[in-house]
């Protein structure tokens, strides 16, 4: 039998001390020196991957390193490039009072402010500045002021205006103009980019009032009825944009993102039932008849003598019953009056011949018309009109005029 002694038990724990204690040891320097020496190694050489976010940046960088000289990053801040636009455009919009003078029934001539519109500056040499604005801004007036952005007022003189085109030139004194707009291009605009229209909508109160949206629509065409008897008189091409424009903010600028003046903005569709649709003069073809007011004060076209309309607006039965057109006419204008002793009087032009071609180029509509008429060809210069009457198909020879 053994001896168990109570006052001292053996313990069991007493030996297995000296066991744990010394590999606990070494794998705590083990692992300290695995983090502190071969760690780094092994990611230095890719075995284990390392911070994501820092390699990211480092593959970013020799991306950037590669392809350097061969294309660029771009980044753009919409909202801050829109203020820095706006803020160095704005100074370029003024302001365009139509001042008319009135009598009383005592026969005292009064000046009385017959409108408010928008304009924009595009010239400023040799002291004298220059403005666009719309025809209908100015029509009637007997004097115009300009309104600059910071509220000065500068007489002005009306250079020449334009039905048609509905827009006008007006000139004044460049001393405290500091700001020309910068022209850009029309024809390179695309359906879905940024649009913002300056201008004073309602009056001088909101002067450089801003809108901002895209272009909804080009080469759109609206007819315009100026002596008001129900049928159009002219078709006019113009941009689309949802961006607001309202009365006053005529003869505004219409620019794109980078500041450029795109459209000179004109008009809107005013029905309760309508909303966000607004038109601008394009550029491209404002500068030509800009440019003509600013030299001679007027606009000089060349002209048939006829008034005519779209084939496209008679029903397709009355081409057969009334024009007697063949089943390969599938376009033109119809003549439905001529002046008298006008070129197309004199080329024996008469109401209801149907007008296919001028100078072998297909004319469908009154725009293509117009187009090959006013930018392809000079007053003076003859023109072979092909055209049918009673079915048959016809050709002339006439001298252009020029339109009064």
């Amino acid at each position: 039998m053994g001896y168990y002694d109570q006052n001292y038990p053996p313990n069991p724990h007493r030996r297995k001390n000296k066991g744990w204690l010394v590999p606990v040891l070494l794998g705590i320097i083990i692992g300290i020196l695995l983090v502190v020496v071969a760690l780094p190694a092994l990611q230095e050489n890719n075995v284990l991957p390392g911070n994501s976010a820092e390699q990211d940046q480092q593959e970013g960088a020799s991306i950037n390193e590669g392809t350097q000289g061969t294309s660029n990053t771009v980044n753009v801040d919409v909202s801050t490039q829109i203020t820095e636009i706006v803020e160095q455009v704005t100074p370029a919009v003024v302001g365009v009072i139509n001042i008319q003078q009135q009598g009383d029934f005592w026969q005292q001539q009064e000046s009385n402010q017959a409108g408010e519109g928008s304009g924009v500056i595009y010239k400023n040499e040799d002291g004298t500045a220059y403005v666009v604005t719309n025809h209908h801004v100015i029509e009637g007036a007997d004097s115009v002021e300009v309104v600059l952005a910071d509220e000065t007022h500068i007489e002005a003189e009306i250079v020449g205006s334009d039905i048609f085109s509905d827009l006008a030139v007006l000139r004044m004194s460049g001393e405290e103009v500091e700001q020309t707009i910068e022209l850009g291009s029309s024809e390179s605009v695309k359906v879905g980019e940024p649009a913002i229209a300056i201008g004073n909508p309602l009056g001088l109160m909101f002067s450089s009032s801003v809108t901002q949206g895209v272009i909804s629509g080009t080469e759109r065409t609206i007819p315009q009825d100026f002596d008001q008897d129900g049928r159009a008189d002219w078709q006019a091409e113009v941009i689309q944009t949802d961006a607001a424009i309202n009365p006053g903010n005529s003869g505004g600028a219409l620019i794109n993102i980078n500041g450029q003046l795109i459209g000179i903005n004109s008009m809107k569709i005013n029905q309760a039932a309508v909303e966000g649709i607004g038109f601008a003069i394009p550029i491209d073809s404002a500068l030509p008849i800009v440019e003509e007011l600013e030299t001679t004060g007027e606009v000089t076209r060349p002209y048939l003598g006829v008034e005519i309309y779209s084939l496209d607006e008679v029903p397709q039965a009355e081409w057969r019953d009334t024009l007697n057109l063949p089943n390969e006419v599938e376009g033109g204008v119809y003549v439905w009056s001529v002046e008298p002793l006008s070129p197309a009087d004199q080329a024996g032009l008469k109401r209801l011949d149907v007008i296919t071609e001028l100078d072998g180029t297909a004319v469908n509509n009154m725009i293509e018309l117009r187009k090959i008429l006013y930018q392809e060809k000079e007053i003076g210069e003859e023109v072979t009109v092909t055209y049918y009457r009673e079915g048959e198909r016809n050709e002339t020879t006439l001298t252009l005029g020029t339109q009064e």
